[in-house]
């Protein structure tokens, strides 16, 4: 999995392609960690080239939404692929975090 992070409006955006599974999720949840740790805690996850996610990722998010809990802080998926969509919807996600269907709908609404 390649994560790809930029910045926008003081929100950082970690953009993953390819499988966020068992392997590669550890990956992600240390470039999250290490974004957490820089004081950057409004966090959005941007899933439009995730083909897959497994019990293994979705760990990731809910450890991820825990960390980001304070006042200020702010945490969402963006863009998720139809599989990866069923696949939260399945398991309850979808009414835990803020899904946004582009970047620009979580920066307008994070402001």
């Amino acid at each position: 999995m390649d994560i790809t992070i930029t910045k926008q409006d003081n929100i950082t955006i970690l953009a993953m392609n390819g499988r966020l599974d068992s392997i590669t999720s550890a990956d992600l949840e240390n470039e999250i960690n290490r974004e957490i740790e820089s004081g950057n805690r409004r966090v959005l996850l941007n899933f439009s080239s995730v083909s897959y996610i497994s019990s293994g990722g979705m760990r990731v998010l809910l450890a991820t939404a825990k960390k980001l809990r304070t006042e200020g802080d702010r945490f969402g998926l963006c863009c998720l692929t139809a599989d990866v969509h069923k696949v939260l919807k399945l398991a309850g996600f979808t009414s835990i975090f803020s899904i946004y269907s582009s970047e620009g709908e979580a920066v307008v609404g994070w402001q």
